[in-house]
């Protein structure tokens, strides 16, 4: 069994046509399909469902998926750890989400002490993104604190304090049920908080309207489309300038804490090791 074969059945798996993955690794059709049939002869067993819409997997083939995506990580980490111990290099993945205040200072101070690490990020709700850490889909990523899982070790960030924002300085209780609630997509830590306090104080709110970011969400509230729950660092210059109004919540909804989160059991290359010692480093002198 070669890794080759592992990495195009998984590329089948995620993409459901060999057609796709021909394109996409420039092979020919005959190329892709041998080697999954190769993989299928060694392991005795059919992977792949085939029908005229494409492939799906079979149980045997979910469950060489999940072994596949730990051998390929293990086998892309062994490179990193043998060709440079010290020094970070290679692809990292990140992911977070969109509220993390203090992120441009870490990644800029990362970026310019190892020029040779090609750093991506991606956006997302925390529950997602503790899902793809967990699926060894991304290297680490910033989420908000709640019940981590046990397969993931963390490290504090910074701690973050949650306010209402509206356009209104005199935002009355009993008006919010009137009032759309701007949010995030479920699996967004914040609006969960915000859930809970309106379950708490018996709100039920008309309309729960879902954005796709953050400066939508605060622009929208700022024109008197609704409220939300952000973090006060995220919205402070705003309400200076009199273009929003925060409304404190009681400490046990509205203190959070931002928090980076990796595989417990992925191996710590100096790329990521170095990461982790710049986040401290920031979270020192915030």
């Amino acid at each position: 069994m070669e890794f080759k074969d592992l990495e195009i059945f998984q590329l089948v798996a995620e993409k459901g046509t060999v057609t796709e993955v021909a394109k996409e690794l420039n092979y020919v059709q005959s190329n892709i399909t041998s080697r999954i049939q190769k993989l299928e002869v060694e392991l005795n067993t059919p992977l792949f469902n085939r029908h005229r819409r494409g492939m799906t997997l079979t149980p045997e083939g979910k469950n060489l998926l999940s072994y596949s995506k730990k051998i390929l990580l293990l086998t892309e980490e062994m490179k990193r750890a043998v060709l440079n111990k010290n020094e970070p290099i290679g692809k990292l993945e990140i992911g977070t989400v969109e509220t993390v205040y203090h992120l441009p200072n870490i990644l800029t101070s990362y970026m310019k002490s190892y020029q040779s690490v090609d750093l991506s990020l991606i956006t997302g709700v925390t529950e997602k993104l503790e899902q793809k850490v967990l699926d060894y889909k991304l290297d680490g990523a910033f989420i908000t604190a709640s019940n981590i899982h046990p397969d993931l070790e963390s490290y504090e960030v910074f701690d973050e304090e949650l306010v209402l924002i509206s356009n209104s300085p005199h935002l009355k209780l009993g008006e919010l049920e009137g009032i759309p609630f701007l949010c995030f997509r479920k699996g967004c830590g914040y609006r969960a908080r915000l859930e809970t306090w309106y379950q708490d104080q018996n709100i039920s709110p008309q309309k729960v309207m879902e954005f796709g970011t953050l400066e939508t969400i605060i622009r929208s509230v700022s024109m008197g489309l609704g409220v939300s729950f952000v973090p006060k660092s995220a919205v402070a210059h705003l309400e200076q300038s009199g273009t929003i109004y925060c409304h404190s919540l009681p400490s046990e909804y509205s203190k959070v804490k931002t928090v980076f989160i990796r595989r417990a059991d992925s191996y710590l290359t100096a790329t990521i090791e170095k990461f982790i010692e710049t986040i401290q480093h920031n979270r020192q002198i915030v």
